[in-house]
């Protein structure tokens, strides 16, 4: 299973951030009439108060309270406001870390809140391998996910297990597109790659990697390089069946090129190329393809 990091600080922090403005906090946090019945069964302005707040956070950001954690100011307001109790009770709550407990499953069962479990995660890996194919940018992979499980009422596991599951996600999504790039190969095909792994006359770099430099300028002096740099790029072409890239990604990898040819195995050292499979060399040839010659 993948390990690797695809979300910043930054953007780990935005995946649970509440809302900031008024009109926000007043979107996800306005009770209606069922809800206030609900809420006014609990015994005790604190344990409504609690309660309430409770529900505030299972429904937006959609986690749990921690119990040492103070809610959010603006949003303790509101609610307090709305069942027209003193801000104050809210210190006088959960004294019995069991009350809040109790009052957590309680919550569950009438509102329908479920908690996140394997089973959501393999059907969150399964959707999320569908954008993937689409964008690898895990961000909005990981919006995508927590969305989801907001409107499915699923309690949002920690941010690892978010990170975790968009991760897999793009592997799947990276093992299929290779498997379609190379899937028509033949022997003839995969010869032809593998000799991109050698060293162009004799030198230091690879073909791969002298495909990806920028040509000379056409001019009469270069002409000659640039009849073999066409004659190279089409018969690496030529080796690949086409396939069809999302236009996010082909606008990536004009925008973050050198960023997504490394990701694909596309690296320049010639010792580095050295062990990279067919299906990693196609790749990296379709991504180069924004900068190969047209003429």
């Amino acid at each position: 299973m993948p390990r690797r990091s695809i979300l910043s600080a930054a953007e780990r922090e935005s995946l649970l951030a509440l809302p900031d403005t008024k009109d926000e906090l007043l979107r996800h946090y306005t009770f209606s009439e069922t809800d206030l019945s609900i809420i006014r069964q609990r015994r005790g302005a604190s344990n409504r108060l609690g309660y309430a707040v409770q529900l505030c956070y299972l429904r937006f950001p959609g986690m749990i309270l921690g119990l040492d954690e103070p809610p959010f100011q603006p949003l303790l307001k509101l609610v307090a406001d709305q069942l027209k109790i003193n801000i104050e009770s809210w210190n006088e709550y959960g004294q019995r870390e069991q009350t809040r407990r109790e009052h957590l499953v309680e919550l569950q069962s009438v509102f329908g809140f479920e908690t996140f479990t394997m089973s959501h995660y393999e059907q969150a890996v399964l959707l999320l391998t569908e954008l993937a194919m689409q964008t690898d940018k895990g961000i909005v992979l990981a919006n995508a996910l927590v969305e989801h499980l907001r409107l499915h009422s699923i309690i949002l596991p920690a941010l690892n297990a978010i990170e975790r599951a968009c991760a897999e996600a793009i592997t799947s999504a990276n093992r299929r597109i290779y498997e379609a790039l190379v899937g028509s190969l033949s022997d003839a095909h995969r010869r032809r790659l593998d000799e991109l792994l050698e060293r162009r006359n004799s030198g230091t770099i690879t073909s791969l990697a002298w495909l990806r430099q920028s040509p000379a300028r056409p001019n009469s002096r270069h002409m000659l390089e640039h009849i073999c740099y066409r004659s190279t790029w089409l018969m690496a072409s030529r080796s690949i069946s086409p396939m069809p890239i999302a236009p996010t990604r082909k606008a990536r990898r004009v925008r973050d090129g050198h960023r997504i040819r490394e990701r694909m195995g596309a690296h320049r050292d010639a010792y580095r190329a050295r062990g990279r499979t067919p299906s990693r060399i196609a790749m990296a040839i379709v991504w180069n393809d924004a900068d190969a010659p047209t003429a």
